[in-house]
């Protein structure tokens, strides 16, 4: 597997300058909200959604004013995001540091979550990149209707694999499909090479939330010293997963109602949350959502190969690797 290094070789110059116009975005002239801002960027993630970005542009040649526009928006809109996705799950912690209503609390948190968002419009706006306005909108229509779909269904926690996809479509794989997409719109691109990187997108974020399932689940490759995600997590958070969607659908309906029910009522009991995992091991939830991920990677991988060999879209094609081979 690649190294972020390698794969951040094409376009090491480009991620600078946008390290540089992002903070540049993030600047307030009220103290709190710049003094936010400032907490904010120092505790970025792994750019995953900008090398996207980005590499999707260089695809196609030099990377232009445009891709670092598209880049810069969706970086703002995902942080955006996060910090009202804190307020509602009530989330204390963000990548190991406190979030943003811990600090500041849930009023301030999400008037900072607006804020990122109307930045990231403005932005759009004030370079004339309406197209690339348009692939963002589609995205946050497409991510708030996923999660709306996901509160709706998870309550009879009966839904089916095509629903589970339909919600990690809207909800995960529209972002990273608006990333691609958007870089390959700033790169000039016609219709159908964006659509084809929109759904290159799509497949990849697909494949990244299955991984991310797996890492509630031992014998998926990863285990809770090398992920820092406690086995079961999901579970006692009443989130269905794809291993436990596919095991509730192959059980008998005994067994799929002791499942539900220890989900629904007995998530806290450490004891029958590790029943249900041994089950959802022996059953094959595991291998089928592993399966189910691989899948959606070489889909992934062979969009990508319909666009000429260059350094970009190999980068590209290590990043899907890294995104299904991650330890977190």
């Amino acid at each position: 597997m690649p190294t972020v290094e390698e794969i951040q070789r094409p376009i090491a110059a480009e991620l600078k300058e946008f390290e540089h116009r992002f903070r540049e975005a993030m600047r307030s002239r009220t103290p709190l909200l710049d003094r936010i801002m400032h907490y904010i960027v120092k505790r970025k993630g792994k750019q995953m959604r900008p090398m996207f970005t980005l590499l999707s542009a260089r695809l196609f040649g030099p990377v232009h004013d445009s891709a670092f526009t598209a880049a810069s928006l969706i970086e703002l809109l995902h942080t955006a995001t996060l910090v009202h996705d804190d307020v509602v799950d009530g989330s204390a912690m963000r990548r190991g540091f406190f979030s943003i209503n811990a600090l500041w609390k849930n009023k301030i948190a999400v008037l900072v979550g607006d804020y990122l968002l109307s930045r990231g419009l403005l932005l759009a706006v004030d370079k004339g990149e309406f197209e690339l306005l348009r692939i963002v909108s589609r995205a946050v229509r497409e991510m708030s209707e996923g999660e709306l779909l996901q509160l709706e269904k998870t309550r009879g926690l009966n839904f089916s694999e095509e629903v589970y996809f339909d919600i990690i479509r809207q909800k995960t794989a529209s972002l990273i499909a608006a990333c691609c997409a958007g870089g390959a719109s700033a790169a000039g691109q016609q219709a159908d090479a964006v659509e084809r990187m929109r759904q290159f997108g799509e497949f990849v974020g697909i494949a990244f939330q299955i991984k991310d399932d797996l890492f509630d689940y031992p014998g998926s490759g990863t285990n809770e010293a090398t992920t820092g995600k406690p086995t079961g997590l999901d579970i006692k958070e009443k989130k269905l997963t794809l291993p436990l969607i596919h095991t509730l659908q192959q059980v008998p309906p005994e067994d799929r109602r002791w499942m539900v029910n220890v989900v629904k009522n007995r998530s806290e009991d450490s004891k029958a949350v590790a029943q249900v995992i041994e089950k959802v091991v022996q059953v094959g939830g595991i291998d089928h959502a592993r399966r189910c991920m691989l899948d959606h990677r070489d889909k992934a991988i062979a969009i990508l190969r319909t666009f000429p060999e260059n350094e970009a879209r190999l980068a590209l094609e290590g990043l899907v690797q890294l995104t299904v081979e991650r330890v977190r």
